[in-house]
């Protein structure tokens, strides 16, 4: 069954309430446990890991069994469950990116269905990344990380310009930001932050193609490079580089503070097409353009293309996966903090937009409750929710194609020699 179907899939499970059921057992220490006792749980060090105590707290108070937290670093995280997952000891529950990031756990049978704890409980498009081969494998665990356009108010208003809703909008605000000096978008070119320019792949190759066209090659139909959809992307990004979209000196632009979020909030940059941790970012350096000058839209629609003007990319959210080694009945009663009010307006306060469905009464006490009401918004109404490539394909195949992409952005490949050299990646 391909992504497309799985659109059905996920919509058909959501009214389902029955209780935990194993994918299959793999080796080394995957065979599935029994139902009650204690669950590892293994997560990234980051900020909601206040939130995730409390809620491991409040289900220990319960009496339904017991979970313990541990808390591992960003830089080694990914390294460490590869070697826990591998092992005999390999944690019961723990936190990942969804997508690629899965696969193999999956192949090896080391991850419990989840598709009965789905309830009604999450919002349909977030849960795309946590299906792999069909099966639910990963609950939303944080808060919505959706790419959109951000924009400075003042620059547009001083240009008398209002912003995009359509591709023909961005192509002229382009002309009328290069003719007053101002670069139209900020982006960073440098080596290290290619996959600043993947988002503008993604959202082109979707208005154009529509979002089955990545799911098929997600699925690992890698021929599907070759669709028309992704020459014509390439074409676009081509002409929007030798337009002077970008400036003139975006390779060696980087991504953050003294970067593009500089170059937007000193006016030096109209808009920049980024994830939704730029408000922070910009709240973090320039905390009164962060109230009063910092604009959002969603990536504008493309005439005559395939894919919905409500579709999106980005990250959909972080999940909790559940291994065959840890006791099903414990880990299923805890995955229902994951939805419950006290750990959704956790967090809310942390700055976070979850994609529970119960977070929306709940947005009034976000740091900026407009703000929040737009990304939750953006996300539930979107027809469909792409993650992020390099995500989804993981480090195998994302890695060489943000390079492809690079070039490409960098005039060091024609769009004829980019999708030539993407299909050559994979083999």
């Amino acid at each position: 069954m391909n992504r497309v179907s799985r659109r059905w899939f996920l919509t058909a499970t959501a009214a389902t309430t029955a209780s935990l059921t194993v994918a299959g057992c793999g080796s080394s220490g995957s065979s599935a446990s029994s139902p009650t006792g204690t669950v590892n749980f293994w997560t990234l060090q980051d900020p909601t890991n206040t939130v995730q105590k409390a809620a491991v707290d409040t289900f220990n108070s319960t009496g339904k069994g017991k979970v313990t937290m541990t808390v591992i670093a960003s830089d080694g995280y990914k390294d460490k469950l590869r070697t826990g997952m591998g092992s005999s000891k390999m944690p019961g529950m723990f936190f990942s990116w969804g997508g690629g990031s899965l696969d193999d756990y999956v192949k090896a049978d080391k991850l419990v269905k989840l598709d009965g704890m789905l309830g009604t409980h999450f919002l349909r498009s977030a849960l795309a990344a946590g299906t792999v081969d069909d099966k639910l494998v990963g609950i939303p665990c944080r808060g919505t990380q959706p790419v959109f356009l951000f924009y400075n108010k003042k620059v547009f208003a001083d240009a008398g310009v209002e912003p995009p809703k359509t591709y023909a909008d961005l192509q002229n605000l382009v002309k009328v930001f290069k003719k007053k000096g101002i670069t139209p978008f900020a982006l960073a070119g440098n080596a290290s932050s290619s996959w600043t320019e993947l988002m503008w792949i993604e959202y082109l190759v979707d208005r154009l193609a529509g979002p089955g066209l990545f799911w098929k090659i997600q699925d690992g139909d890698w021929s599907q490079w070759s669709d028309p959809g992704v020459l014509k992307t390439a074409q676009m990004v081509k002409e929007l580089v030798d337009s002077g979209a970008f400036g003139k000196n975006y390779g060696s632009v980087n991504y953050g503070p003294g970067g593009t979020a500089t170059l937007l909030n000193k006016g030096k940059a109209a808009m920049i097409l980024m994830g939704s941790w730029e408000y922070a970012t910009q709240q973090s350096e320039a905390p009164d353009f962060a109230k009063n000058d910092l604009g959002y839209v969603p990536f504008p629609s493309v005439e005559g293309g395939k894919g919905e003007a409500g579709n999106i990319v980005g990250n959909p959210t972080n999940y909790i996966s559940v291994t065959t080694s840890a006791a099903q009945d414990t880990a299923a009663e805890f995955l229902k903090t994951t939805y419950s009010d006290a750990y959704v307006q956790g967090l809310i306060e942390k700055g976070e937009v979850p994609v529970t469905t119960n977070a929306e009464k709940l947005l009034a006490k976000a740091p900026d409750p407009a703000y929040a009401k737009f990304q939750y918004d953006l996300v539930q109404k979107a027809p469909n929710f792409t993650q992020s490539w390099d995500q989804a394909l993981g480090l195998t195949l994302g890695t060489p194609l943000l390079t492809e992409i690079q070039k490409l952005f960098n005039g060091q490949s024609s769009p004829e020699q980019f999708v030539s050299g993407v299909l050559a990646i994979k083999k």
